[in-house]
C-alpha cells in the first residue's frame, strides 16, 4: 500500500500513515457516535505513522486512546493501548483525500447504529458483543 498524507480541518496537523489494506471501516459504537456525529470512517494503519502538530489524545477506556487536533478537534486516530491489539491504530479516514475511495469491508457495533441511515454495502457487520470478544483485553467490560 502507497503512503497518505493527510490533515486535520485547521491545517495545524499533518498526518503520514500507510493503509494495512485498502479498505475502510465504519464504528457505530456510541462513543464513535458521539465523537464523530454518525459513523467513525477508518483504515486500519501500518506501524510507522507520524503527526505533526498539536495532536491531544484522550483515554476514553481502559483499553483504547483518541487523538484529536486541540486547535480544531478534527478526530486524527482511535488506537487500542492493552491486550492482544496493543498498538494497533484506526486512522481517521476523513484526514486523507485519496482513503475516502476505499471500499466499506467492515462495521463494527452494527447493533448500536441509528435506524436513519445504513451503507449500501455487504460488508461484514459485528455487533458489540462480537467486538468485545475478538479486541477487548480479558475481563474487561463493554467500554469502547
Amino acid at each position: 500500500m502507497s503512503e497518505l498524507q493527510g490533515q486535520c480541518m485547521c491545517g495545524a496537523v499533518s498526518v503520514t500513515a500507510t493503509p494495512v489494506q485498502a479498505s475502510v471501516s465504519a464504528c457505530h459504537c456510541e462513543m464513535c457516535q458521539r465523537w464523530a456525529s454518525g459513523p467513525y470512517l477508518s483504515f486500519q494503519a501500518a506501524p510507522g505513522y507520524a503527526a505533526l502538530g498539536p495532536v491531544q489524545t484522550y483515554r476514553s477506556s481502559d483499553w483504547a486512546e483518541r487523538a484529536f487536533c486541540s486547535q480544531c478537534g478534527s478526530a486524527l486516530w482511535y488506537r487500542m493501548t492493552a491486550g492482544d491489539h496493543k498498538g494497533q491504530t484506526q486512522m481517521s479516514a476523513g484526514l486523507f483525500e485519496n482513503a475516502g475511495g476505499n471500499e466499506l469491508r467492515l462495521e463494527l457495533y452494527i447493533d448500536k447504529k441509528p435506524e436513519g441511515y445504513a451503507f449500501n454495502s455487504s460488508c461484514r457487520k459485528l455487533t458489540g458483543a462480537d467486538v468485545i470478544d475478538m479486541f477487548a483485553p480479558s475481563g474487561e467490560g463493554i467500554s469502547q
